[in-house]
């Protein structure tokens, strides 16, 4: 073999472990990291912000503040809030869970939400 041929093909080996380096560090989890979240919660039935997102195993805290006294709850954690009209209450959590979890006016059964945990 030439060694024209060898630099080309060692130029290809080192290419190929370059970009599937960076494939997988793209691909790896980005959680453990500390998230705040702060939603406020209305009678009207709705939270601001709706939609809310973590990594799998970042450490999550959701401060809620809402206008009317009852509970919110984080479907999947089982998490309840219980809230205090004017006042905020917060949790924190190890998002140990991934998927799309359910946030609920616990009374009504009203879907104010949800939180979606990614790998």
């Amino acid at each position: 073999m030439s060694r024209a041929r060898i630099a080309i093909v060692a130029s290809l080996v080192i290419a190929f472990v370059i970009v599937a380096g960076v494939l997988v560090y793209a691909n790896q989890s980005h959680g453990g990291q500390k998230v705040t979240i702060d939603v406020t919660v209305t009678k009207a039935g709705s939270m601001t912000p709706s939609d809310l997102t973590a990594h799998r195993n970042d450490t999550v805290t959701i401060n809620i503040k809402s206008d009317t006294t009852g509970e919110v709850h984080l479907h999947g954690y089982d998490i309840p809030f219980d809230c205090v009209a004017g006042q905020t209450v917060s949790h924190t959590f190890t998002a140990d869970k991934t998927g799309d979890f359910e946030i609920e006016w616990e009374e009504t059964s009203t879907h104010l939400g949800h939180l979606v945990v990614t790998p």
